[in-house]
């Protein structure tokens, strides 16, 4: 561009008067714009910077939203090949419940009957000091403990055994090893180990005993008072089950069950204590009921009825003689003081 095109030639008498029209301007001008279409500038302004400001939001937002939306699809992926592995993890699951539910049984199963077979074996005394001398007894008889513990308590207040298969695997199975106790009691290395090595054991057997409800579980009740029985027969057996704190109250209470056999065992065992001088103290003789035994003397089971007779001698108590039709059979002779009747009991899984 040359320097003729830079400048336009004015005269100066046009100059004067644009610049006397400019400053007219800037005098009238504020008092020909009101005060509103001022403020209404200023207010368009002020919505132009917020458009502004506003449509940069917007576009942050459009990005969060997409970002968020990205996110979204990968969490929806992501959670549905976490519910695929998991269905595929439930159905392995119930594949592996299913296969321990056989192991489980398979093992009951096999547990049931190898404790029957070990039960008609230790039914002979040179079973059981055979078992005394490989020194395995001891681990045998905690994991019974365990076993008959477990048992007894997944029964429940309500539950029954008799209302349970009877001839079920793992009823045979508890059976199987409370007479496998009750047979090693019978021996007497095998009452003296109970007494010396296993006195968990024993409290274990006393613990269930007043766990079990009564009318429940008479034939578990009846082998593990064998046991117990068995075991008051040697000195230190008795002494420890004799200053047990609960014997008493568990005598008291399983006197009142309904099933005839119980009552027996616990009339054997009450009379295993009687008969020696540390068994009962006077305290815990006063203790004892006595008015149940009566009654059980008027049981229609000569056995039961019997020894109740016996305890109440044993007891130094008269006896009156049963009324009825069962009074025919003749009394049995009466038995010097201190003296058992009955030898260790064996049971059989007959």
């Amino acid at each position: 561009m040359s320097l003729k095109e830079d400048y336009v030639r004015v005269r100066k008498r046009d100059l004067e008067r644009l610049t006397t029209e400019v400053m007219q301007l800037r005098e009238f001008l504020p008092k020909v714009l009101n005060g509103d279409l001022i403020e209404l500038l200023h207010k368009a302004r002020g919505a132009e910077t917020m458009k502004a400001s506003s449509e940069q939001e917007q576009d942050q937002l459009r990005q969060e939203c997409q970002h968020l939306r990205s996110r979204l699809h990968a969490a929806q992926s992501q959670a549905e090949g976490e519910r695929e592995e998991k269905l595929l993890l439930r159905e392995q699951l119930w594949e592996c419940r299913e296969q321990l539910q056989q192991q489980a049984e398979f093992c009951t199963e096999l547990g049931a009957a190898t404790c029957t077979l070990l039960w008609s074996v230790s039914g002979k005394e040179a079973a059981v000091t055979d078992m005394l001398a490989d020194a395995k007894l001891g681990p045998f008889l905690a994991v019974a403990g365990q076993t008959l513990e477990s048992f007894v308590k997944s029964l429940g207040e309500e539950v029954k055994m008799e209302q349970r298969d009877l001839c079920s695997h793992d009823n045979q199975f508890v059976l199987a090893l409370a007479g496998v106790i009750t047979n090693i009691a019978a021996v007497t290395c095998g009452r003296d180990f109970l007494a010396t090595s296993a006195p968990v054991l024993l409290d274990t057997l006393t613990q269930l005993l007043g766990l079990m409800m009564p009318g429940a579980c008479a034939k578990l009740k009846v082998l593990m008072l064998m046991a117990l029985y068995n075991v008051s027969i040697s000195v230190k057996g008795l002494q420890y089950i004799s200053e047990g704190p609960g014997l008493l109250p568990l005598i008291c209470c399983l006197l009142e069950d309904g099933d005839w056999e119980v009552c027996l065992h616990v009339l054997r065992l009450l009379q295993s204590l009687v008969l020696e001088g540390a068994g009962l103290t006077p305290a815990q003789r006063e203790r004892l009921p006595l008015a149940r035994i009566r009654q059980l003397f008027s049981s229609p089971h000569a056995a039961l009825r019997q020894a109740a007779r016996d305890t109440l001698e044993d007891l130094h108590l008269p006896t009156a003689a049963p009324q009825g039709p069962e009074n025919t059979q003749r009394p049995l002779q009466e038995r010097p003081p201190h003296c058992r009747t009955e030898g260790p009991w064996h049971s059989t899984n007959t």
